[in-house]
C-alpha cells in the first residue's frame, strides 16, 4: 500500500470505531466489543470486500502489514500491566495471584485435553493425538488486552480486579511453559522421539531472557527519567523504551543450536513493574501514557477484529469443534479459578466471578495455532482457535463487565460522560444529567 491509502485506511477504521463504541454504548456493550464488531464490518469480508481504496481492509494480507501497530500496542498493554505489580500489592495478593494463575491454566488445559482425547478415541481420524493435546496447551491462553480495556473504560477497582489483573498477567508465563511442553509432547508423538530441549530447555530460557531484559529495561528507565524535569519529555522516555523493548522481544536467535527469543508480553510487563517499584513518579507517568496510547488501543482491537477469517464459519467440522473447545475451556476457566481462590481464602465475590472474566483469548492463542501449524492436521487447530476468538472477543468483554458490576467493582456513577465536571461547574447533578 502507498502511504496515501494507509492513512487513508488507519483513520476511517479509527473513526469508525469510535462511532460504532457510541453505538454500543446505548445497548450496555462495553468499547471493545464495538470496536472488534467495526473491524469485522470494515475487514475483507464485508466493506472491505467491495474494493475501494481507503475504505476498510481489502484483503488479510492487508491487514497483517498493520501488524506492528498490534505489536506495539500489546507492549504498551503489558507495560501497564506491569503497574499493577506493586510490592505493597504483591505483600497482600501475590500468593493469591500465582496460586489462582497456575490454577485456573492448569485445569483450563487439563479438562480441554481430556475432552479432546475422547473426541480422539471415538474418531481417530477427526482429530488425532497431538492435535488433541495441542488443543489442551492452548487453552491456556488468556487474552489481557480486551480485560485492561474494560477496567479502564469502566473504571473497575477492587480486590476482584487487583487479583485479575495480576492473574492475566502471569497467564502468560504459565501458558507458555504448558503450551511449550504439550506442543514439545505432540511433535514427540508424531515424530516418534521426545526433543528434551525443545519441551524444557527452550522455553524457560525464554522465560528467563524475558525477565532479565524486562528488568534491566525498567531499572535504565528508573535512572534516565530523573534526568528530566518536563512532564512531556518524561513521557515521551517512557513510551520511547517500550518501543524499544518492542522491538527488542520481536528478535530471535540461536546459541548453540538452541532457539531462543523472547516473549513480549513478559519483556514489557517486567519492564513496567520495575520501573513502577523504582521511581515515585510512575502513578502520574503511567496516567499520562494511557491517554496517549488510547487511540493505538483502539486501532489494535478494530485490527484484531478484522483479522477474524469469516470463511470458517462455512465449515461445520471447525464449528462443532469449536463449540466443544468454547465450553470446556469456560469449564476448566472458571473451575480452576474458583479452585485457587476457594484454596487461597477468596472472598464469595472473587471465587464466583474471577473465572468468567478469564474467557477472553486473542493474541497469544493465535500464536500459539499459528506454530501448531507444523503438526500433521494443524490447519483444524487454527481454524478452531480462529472461530473460539471470534466468539470469546465478541462476548468476552461483555461477561467481564456484568462480573465485574456484580462483584460491585463498577461504580455506576462512573459509567456516566466525562463531561460531567463541566456541568456540575452550572448546578447540575448526575441524577439531571441522567433524565
Amino acid at each position: 500500500m502507498d502511504m496515501e491509502q494507509i492513512l487513508l485506511c488507519l483513520s476511517f477504521a479509527l473513526i469508525a470505531g469510535l462511532l460504532m463504541s457510541r453505538v454500543a454504548k446505548k445497548v450496555g456493550l462495553p468499547a471493545v466489543t464495538a470496536y472488534l464488531v467495526t473491524g469485522l464490518l470494515i475487514g475483507p469480508y464485508i466493506i472491505g470486500a467491495i474494493g475501494i481504496k481507503g475504505i476498510g481492509f481489502n484483503s488479510l494480507e492487508q491487514v497483517e502489514s498493520f501488524g506492528i501497530l498490534s505489536q506495539v500496542a500489546l507492549g504498551f498493554i503489558a507495560f501497564t500491566i506491569g503497574n499493577e505489580f506493586r510490592l505493597h500489592d504483591l505483600k497482600s495478593m501475590g500468593v493469591e495471584a500465582i496460586v489462582v494463575g497456575i490454577c485456573e491454566s492448569t485445569v483450563a488445559c487439563i479438562v480441554v485435553d481430556a475432552i479432546m482425547i475422547v473426541l480422539h478415541m471415538f474418531f481417530p481420524t477427526l482429530i488425532t493425538l497431538p492435535i488433541a493435546i495441542t488443543f489442551g496447551a492452548i487453552a491456556a491462553a488468556t487474552a489481557p488486552a480486551a480485560t485492561l480495556m474494560v477496567v479502564r473504560q469502566y473504571k473497575a477497582h477492587g480486590p476482584l480486579t487487583k487479583l485479575l489483573l495480576m492473574v492475566v498477567a502471569l497467564d502468560d508465563a504459565v501458558g507458555l511453559i504448558l503450551f511449550a511442553i504439550s506442543f514439545g509432547i505432540a511433535q514427540a508423538i508424531q515424530q516418534g522421539g521426545i526433543n528434551v530441549t525443545s519441551i524444557v530447555v527452550e522455553p524457560l530460557l525464554e522465560i528467563i531472557l524475558s525477565v532479565l531484559l524486562g528488568t534491566v529495561a525498567g531499572a535504565c528507565l528508573n535512572y534516565l527519567e530523573r534526568l528530566f524535569h518536563s512532564r512531556s519529555k518524561r513521557s515521551a522516555l517512557a513510551v520511547g523504551f517500550v518501543l524499544l523493548t518492542t522491538g527488542i522481544a520481536m528478535s530471535e536467535f540461536d546459541i548453540g543450536g538452541i532457539h531462543c527469543s523472547f516473549s513480549l508480553l513478559l519483556v514489557c510487563m517486567f519492564t513496567g513493574t520495575v520501573f513502577c517499584n523504582m521511581s515515585d513518579a510512575s502513578e502520574e507517568l503511567m496516567s499520562r501514557i494511557e491517554r496517549w496510547t488510547a487511540p493505538l488501543n483502539v486501532l489494535f482491537f478494530i485490527l484484531s477484529g478484522a483479522e477474524l477469517n469469516l470463511t470458517i464459519l462455512s465449515n461445520p467440522l471447525v464449528l462443532g469443534l469449536g463449540v466443544i473447545y468454547i465450553i470446556f475451556r469456560c469449564i476448566g476457566k472458571y473451575s480452576g479459578a474458583f479452585i485457587g481462590s476457594t484454596v487461597t481464602g477468596c472472598d464469595a465475590k472473587i471465587r464466583n466471578n474471577l473465572g468468567i472474566t478469564l474467557f477472553p483469548q486473542a493474541g497469544v492463542a493465535l500464536g500459539m495455532s499459528a506454530s501448531a501449524m507444523a503438526l500433521t492436521g494443524g490447519d483444524v487447530v487454527r481454524s478452531v482457535i480462529l472461530f473460539s476468538v471470534l466468539v470469546y472477543e465478541l462476548i468476552g468483554p461483555t461477561l467481564t463487565k456484568r462480573s465485574l458490576i456484580t462483584a460491585g467493582e463498577i461504580n455506576p456513577d462512573l459509567m456516566v460522560s466525562n463531561r460531567i465536571p463541566n456541568m456540575e461547574k452550572e448546578g447540575y447533578t448526575i441524577s439531571d444529567k441522567r433524565r
